[in-house]
């Protein structure tokens, strides 16, 4: 799932393609993806692209005063094309297109834009065409930035103390606490500051400073190496500099111990026993059911 220092980056790029930009034709082939009928899509055609930005991780493209809201989910993403196909997309369940945006072009062979796609079965990409951002729900419910400048030390010890027992790592995750923090991230900044997962929120000063620094260091470093990249390049240059997301059996790359897993109905996390723990493994439910 696309994430903070990801969407940053998917913002900074599409800014330079599209702004001062007209977008000129819309299609919505996957229409269960939309997620608003007021404005309705159409009203984007015939705009001027002025910005992109984000919030948490939602995308914001600002056209003439509306704003064409995305949100990725799991498994969606930003497809730029040099030179869209002659016909539009169509309803298919084979086709990866959720959306496509059509641009005006000197050049009438050209045909750039961009497609919105999602991979797999399980349809979550969600598309709004609103006025305001905060008419998107999910928006309006936003935690603050991690990043702003307002989030401050004595911000995220608020926080925390309002969270109370609550595990670290859900806090981290939860959108309307922290916005733009997902699986990946949490996993890395909980293994930069040598904390588990399972560990309640109620920390102490020493531990709030150690985690508020992982966590500015990790998304700040994040951002810094996905800043300037296309796209096409973002998916790779996460993973590859991932220390325990998604490296279950591999070697920790601070102290060489296997990376463990939990795993949960939907979704699954990975830690370092030596770095997070002290040396002992959490408890996986789910192999535990499956090993009886």
């Amino acid at each position: 799932m696309p994430e903070l220092p990801e969407v940053h980056a998917l913002a900074l790029d599409l800014r330079g393609r599209l702004r001062d930009r007209a977008i000129t034709r819309i299609h919505v082939p996957q229409f269960s993806a939309l997620k608003t009928f007021d404005p309705p899509v159409q009203a984007l055609e015939g705009t001027l692209v002025d910005d992109v930005s984000r919030h948490g991780k939602f995308l914001d493209i600002e056209a003439s005063g509306l704003h064409l809201i995305v949100h990725l989910a799991r498994a969606g993403w930003v497809r730029w094309r040099e030179q869209l196909p002659a016909t539009p997309p169509r309803p298919s369940t084979k086709s990866t297109v959720a959306v496509r945006v059509e641009l005006d072009d000197a050049d009438p062979d050209a045909g750039r834009g961009f497609d919105l796609t999602e991979a797999g079965t399980k349809k979550s990409l969600a598309v709004y065409v609103v006025r305001r951002p905060a008419d998107v729900p999910g928006i309006a419910s936003l935690g603050p930035d991690p990043l702003a400048e307002e989030f401050t030390l004595d911000r995220f010890r608020q926080i925390l103390a309002a969270e109370g027992r609550k595990q670290i790592k859900g806090v981290l995750r939860h959108q309307g606490t922290i916005a733009g923090i997902g699986n990946a991230y949490s996993d890395e900044i909980l293994h930069a500051a040598r904390m588990s997962p399972f560990k309640p929120a109620d920390l102490t000063e020493e531990e709030s400073q150690v985690l508020y620094d992982a966590l500015r260091s990790t998304l700040t470093d994040a951002v810094a190496r996905s800043e300037g990249m296309a796209a096409s390049e973002l998916k790779g240059e996460k993973k590859s500099h991932l220390a325990v997301h998604g490296r279950a059996g591999q070697a920790c790359p601070v102290c060489g111990d296997t990376v463990r897993e939990v795993s949960f109905a939907d979704s699954s996390l990975q830690y370092c026993p030596t770095c997070q723990t002290g040396g002992k493994p959490l408890a996986d439910r789910r192999m535990s059911k499956l090993l009886k």
